[in-house]
């Protein structure tokens, strides 16, 4: 082995190989927050990864996350499909809203809803977020707190 691919790491990438985890074979063992559902794709629960969480999250038409707060880890966020929205701020009286294309980044430790604003369709987004899937659920707030929300 060369001097450097001991110093540039490539060393490392020779005895690594890629891990796929099959569609229907996802971990659903991940921190959840009541209607928004997290699966995971890759993540240290079930593959050789250690600082990255990346999976699929959804919320059924009409539903919302309880408010939560993902700790230290920051939070990249793709929709796939439908039109959600992010409460966020004092009584969570601020919000953006997000469609299909749309990329968000949620700050480490920041207090949030996520809600689907379809009564009538899923909203699907693909979330990467490190070092891990944190989730730290908040008190409950009401529905009629939360602007334009409606539950189907």
């Amino acid at each position: 082995m060369s001097e450097q691919s001991k110093q540039d790491g490539t060393e490392l990438a020779w005895s690594a190989v890629p891990v796929v985890t099959r569609a229907g074979s996802e971990d659903t063992g991940t921190g959840q927050s009541g209607g928004c559902v997290r699966v995971s794709g890759v993540s240290p629960q079930h593959t050789p990864a250690t600082r990255i969480w990346f999976g699929r999250v959804s919320n059924e038409p009409g539903y919302r996350s309880l408010p939560h707060h993902h700790g230290e880890a920051e939070t990249g966020g793709y929709v796939l499909s439908g039109t959600g929205r992010i409460w966020f701020g004092e009584d969570y009286a601020q919000w953006i809203e997000m469609a299909q294309g749309d990329f968000v980044f949620v700050p480490p430790f920041m207090p949030h809803v996520e809600g689907n604003m379809s009564t009538t369709e899923e909203l699907v987004w693909l979330t990467c977020r490190t070092p891990d899937n944190i989730v730290v659920n908040l008190p409950e707030v009401d529905d009629a707190s939360l602007e334009g929300y409606r539950r189907a």
